[in-house]
């Protein structure tokens, strides 16, 4: 038998299909990896010797995972394959995502959709690319299309991290629902099988949504991830369900508009042409390549009449009125993690209502709300369902989430899309960073942090942690260094989620690779050399009191000294200012404690918070660490300003800081740096020229272009324009 998986990377020879019948032969531009294929030399199309179905999918996936094993190693030589990708993904890696549209994806159809007698089927494009060892399994479940290619924006960047199979039912297929349930679950009962320790993922489009629910409610012992987009489980309250009886009786030469009024009814045309535009374009080339993208995407629309023809229509329409009755009588007995994306715009079903449905019967169920999106939500811009997944906490490769070893690096979509979103904070803070080189000399930029990790940033944090998105940003922009900073517990909770936005703070926290506060999570983050942000004042220090601002509140114990020594991390004192030029804080912790209303709700939300206080069983201030949103009044504003200390080595020091005291002594030289920082800060900011708004935005008009093309593209399209100029060794 052929090779189960052809592993062909990424330059494939040209593409062949063989079905059964080898004298019948389809040739096709959408490339793909079959499973048990006709040919082990060429790249197949969806064809009807690509698999085994049924009872023999144990067989094929069997032998899937025997071409895995012998993958790994290169003729016996110990060398991994290049078919599979042994190391990690760089920070700021490129994703892809928006280099394949709607346009591809009815190009493709085109192709995937010719008869060849061939049965249901698991396919893998060829755009996914070779994963990562270890990826999970992800099972894409289409909607009433059924061709699978509706995950056709989002195969590059999940084909790094997953091992990604999607679903093909041919458009004459008559395969009743129950018999397509048995199908499904027979493939994620071998995959268990396989791997037993990994979780499998099932993605359900519309329909597929109906199709995971059954086979996860079937399944309760197998640990499945289920990410809905707009499941039709409401198919009930459908605004189509009217329409079934005018479609029965609409003479076939009239079927043709259908698709057309259909395809306005399930997507956004203006998002699906909007995905491969960049936002950051000037207003008349963004609106010229919109206009370009729909003037090519509307004629392709025609292509939907021959995907769904009008026998094909009725089916699924009375295929989706059984799913949804199959899967709504079994909810109760779904056990899986369940993840629901839901749009505001879905004139085809009721999703939001659906999804805070399903969020209260579901026993483990999360949603996340597209309120300007349509119903086909995966083929949409501004939804990359990797970037959702890593956000929600709901991407692992074992049975428990680890934040440090199942981190997906942030990309350059993902970096690009911040940056574009941070701009108004990026113009009002105006940073400006500046660091300590070994021989004491402060310079303007981030040379004098090492890059070579294991490194400790220990510093103050300002007020609700205003000064977070800057460095974070600047790191990544000049150093490509994702720094993974040390965040209260809460912060991760359900408590503060909000399932009726597309991306809640806990979310964004989790994308740029933020951790719970605890020793293990420390411990995993300086064993993979990873650059550390820590606050030893938490949260008392950023939500202090009037007149407290720039004063620490660090406890007596050096909690992170020992153990940073033992992995011989770098440790980098920074300080920072500016709060007191960018906000006024107006009520405070005690001055809210006075407001009987405001009392009560702070006392009520911290009970809840209680079973995430990190500073259980401390005295003094540092204890003190009360949850609540302060009063603020924005300035007008001045600018936040950075300064990273000398480094300090801990690596040969390590049984010296075995002792207590020797540790406490390294401790407090940390504090005094930090606020030595800040002292110094405080007082070179009165000389900053550009410290108010107006002047550097005058700057800006004046002289930002000359001084963009001198730069390099690294700084091109910041707002970080103009510095202070300070070259001076300290006192």
């Amino acid at each position: 038998m052929a090779s189960a998986v052809k592993t062909l990377g990424l330059s494939p020879p040209p593409p062949s299909c063989f079905g059964l019948n080898l004298e019948k032969r389809v040739h096709s531009r959408y490339q793909i990896r079959c499973l048990a294929g006709g040919d082990s030399s060429s790249t197949a199309a969806l064809s009807s010797d690509s698999v085994k179905v049924n009872g023999a999918v144990h067989g094929v996936i069997s032998a899937v995972e025997e071409e895995r094993k012998r993958a790994v190693l290169d003729s016996g030589n110990g060398h991994v394959s290049s078919g599979f990708e042994e190391e990690k993904l760089e920070t700021l890696w490129d994703d892809g995502y928006g280099s394949e549209t709607v346009k591809d994806y009815l190009d493709y159809a085109k192709d995937v959709i010719r008869p060849d007698g061939g049965p249901v089927r698991w396919f893998t494009p060829i755009s996914c690319g070779p994963h990562l060892r270890d990826s999970p399994v992800l099972l894409f479940l289409p909607g009433m299309d059924g061709l699978g290619l509706g995950l056709i924006l989002h195969h590059k960047s999940l084909g790094k991290v997953f091992d990604v199979r999607c679903m093909h039912i041919p458009v004459q297929d008559r395969t009743p629902f129950e018999e397509l349930v048995e199908w499904v679950e027979e493939t994620v009962r071998a995959e268990h099988s396989l791997s037993p320790n990994k979780p499998i993922y099932l993605v359900g489009d519309s329909f597929g949504g109906c199709l995971a629910l059954a086979v996860a409610a079937r399944n309760p012992k197998i640990d499945l991830v289920v990410i809905l987009a707009n499941p039709a489980t409401s198919f009930g309250r459908s605004q189509l369900q009217p329409l079934l009886p005018w479609l029965e009786a609409l003479p076939d030469e009239l079927h043709a508009t259908v698709p057309y009024l259909l395809s306005f009814v399930m997507g956004d045309p203006m998002k699906m042409a909007t995905v491969d535009i960049n936002n950051m374009l000037p207003p008349s080339k963004y609106f010229e390549q919109l206009a370009a993208n729909l003037t090519s995407l509307l004629p392709r629309l025609s292509g939907l009449a021959d995907i769904i023809p009008k026998e094909t229509l009725l089916w699924k329409l009375k295929l989706l009125k059984t799913a949804a009755a199959y899967a709504n009588s079994r909810l109760h007995a779904v056990k899986a993690e369940v993840l629901v994306l839901a749009s505001g715009k879905d004139n085809m079903l009721p999703s939001r209502d659906e999804a805070l449905r399903l969020r209260r019967t579901l026993q483990n169920c999360k949603v996340r709300y597209f309120k300007d999106n349509g119903h086909t939500i995966l083929l949409e811009d501004s939804v990359n369902l990797l970037t959702i997944i890593k956000g929600t906490n709901t991407y692992r490769r074992s049975r428990n989430h680890d934040y440090v070893m199942d981190y997906v690096p942030l990309s350059m979509y993902e970096f690009e899309q911040a940056v574009e979103r941070n701009g108004w904070f990026r113009n009002f803070a105006g940073a400006a960073m500046f660091s300590t080189t070994e021989d004491g000399k402060i310079v303007r930029g981030l040379s004098g942090v090492p890059e070579e990790g294991p490194v400790l940033l220990v510093g103050y944090h300002m007020l609700l942690g205003l000064e977070l998105s800057s460095l974070v940003e600047e790191f990544l922009r000049v150093k490509n260094i994702m720094v993974r900073g040390i965040a209260h517990p809460t912060l991760f909770s359900h408590i503060v989620e909000s399932e009726v936005e597309e991306f809640s703070l806990s979310d964004y926290l989790r994308l740029y690779g933020a951790v719970p506060v605890s020793a293990s999570n420390l411990f995993k983050l300086f064993k993979t050399k990873s650059h550390v942000l820590l606050y030893p004042g938490g949260a008392r220090e950023a939500l202090h009191r009037k007149g407290e601002e720039y004063k620490l509140f660090w406890p007596d114990q050096p909690e992170f000294v020992r153990m940073a020594a033992r992995f011989g991390a770098t440790i980098v004192p920074f300080g920072v200012v500016g709060e007191d030029d960018i906000a006024e804080l107006v009520l405070d912790y005690d001055d809210l404690m006075k407001i009987p209303v405001w009392a009560d709700r702070i006392i009520s939300d911290n009970k809840k918070y209680e079973a995430f206080n990190v500073r259980a069983g401390m005295t003094g201030e540092v204890a003190n660490q009360a949850l609540y949103f302060p009063g603020l009044l924005p300035k007008f504003p001045g600018r936040l300003y950075y300064l990273f200390g000398k480094p300090i080595q801990t690596k040969g020091r390590e049984e010296m800081l075995k002792d207590r005291e020797e540790a406490r002594k390294l401790y407090l030289q940390i504090k005094s740096g930090v606020e030595t920082n800040m002292s110094y800060l405080l007082k070179k900011r009165n000389e900053d020229p550009y410290r108010g708004i107006l002047d550097r935005t005058l700057y800006r008009v004046f002289h930002a272009p000359m001084d963009q093309e001198k730069r390099s593209p690294s700084m091109k399209n910041t707002a970080e324009l103009f510095e202070i100029i300070v070259a001076t060794r300290r006192p």
